[in-house]
């Protein structure tokens, strides 16, 4: 199965992250929607994502040091649909600038609201929006 995904995650009190090449990163407590995209296979990435041991290689996987992944939504699809689901969030929601997206034109792929039951559903009507 291929296609992109969005993970949730949970921050429970501030932190700053270095996050890379992006630098130090002010994080407030709340629930944040990454989007990223898994063209070999969305099992393995979001496997990935969730051990607590890693090498750190994406953005993501700085902030997830500190935050909690609460939910995983999947897009299966055969074309890459991450940047359309950035856009479509980017939309309705606020954004951590430059996050996520050093590979594409998008201005970012992390997505913030204080409130996770909002989130989730931001991100479903963004969903509905693509179809």
């Amino acid at each position: 199965m291929r296609g992109g995904y969005i993970l949730i995650a949970r921050l429970d009190r501030p932190v700053t992250v270095r996050v890379g090449a992006l630098g130090s990163v002010r994080f407030g407590p709340a629930a944040y929607a990454y989007v990223g995209s898994a063209m070999s296979g969305l099992e393995p990435r979001i496997e990935r994502h969730l051990r607590p041991n890693k090498r750190l290689h994406w953005h993501i996987d700085y902030l997830l040091q500190h935050a909690e992944v609460v939910d995983v939504v999947r897009v299966e699809s055969e074309e890459r649909v991450e940047c359309r689901i950035a856009r479509a969030l980017a939309a309705r929601l606020d954004a951590v600038p430059g996050f996520g997206c050093s590979d594409c034109r998008c201005a970012s792929h992390l997505f913030v609201h204080e409130d996770t039951d909002s989130l989730r559903q931001a991100i479903g009507a963004a969903l509905r929006g693509l179809e």
